[in-house]
Order: C-alpha cells, then sequence, then structure tokens
C-alpha cells in the first residue's frame, strides 16, 4: 500500500475505488459459492415449501464450516504473504551489505 501512497490523489481515489469492486466480486463469489455448495449437498428433497430439520442443520453446519474454513485460508494466506516479505526484505538487506 506504500506505492498507493505515491500516486497522484485521483489516482489513488480510482485505485480503491477498483479494490472495493474487486472486493466485493469476490465477497459474492465467495456467497454464491457457499450457497451452491451447501444447497447441492444438504438439500435433497423438495416436498414442500420449507427445508426439513435435518436440511436445515446440513445447512448450517455445511456454511459454518465453510466460512471457518475460508478464514483459514485466508490468515495462511496472510501469513505466506508476509514470510516472502521478509524474506524479499532480507534479500535486500543483504545485498545492500
Amino acid at each position: 500500500m506504500e506505492s498507493v501512497q505515491s500516486l497522484p490523489p485521483h489516482q489513488q481515489q480510482e485505485f480503491m475505488k477498483n479494490l472495493e469492486q474487486m472486493q466485493l466480486k469476490d465477497s459474492l463469489a465467495m456467497y454464491n459459492n457457499l450457497v451452491s455448495r451447501c444447497f447441492d449437498n444438504c438439500v435433497s428433497s423438495f416436498r414442500s415449501k420449507t427445508l426439513d430439520r435435518g436440511e436445515v442443520s446440513c445447512t448450517e453446519h455445511c456454511a459454518a464450516r465453510y466460512v471457518k474454513m475460508t478464514q483459514r485460508v485466508g490468515l495462511r494466506f496472510a501469513e505466506h504473504q508476509a514470510m516472502q516479505q521478509k524474506r524479499a526484505a532480507d534479500a535486500a538487506a543483504a545485498a545492500a551489505n
């Protein structure tokens, strides 16, 4: 984000707008994937307008597992990025010496 600070104000605004749009798109894709996956795995009958208890329970557990998995992957990705940045900084410091 430091490089964003060096941009002119109008480009910073455009960058942030694009970033927000990408985040929204990613959030919607994650939500749609969650709904599709849990519906396909948990809903098996269409005898009534409402889900039966087993389908509701399955859907709730599926959604909870999906969200937990997504958060865990996000944390691991952030850890990996931090390690990569540290390695790059260490390499740059070693090269400077």
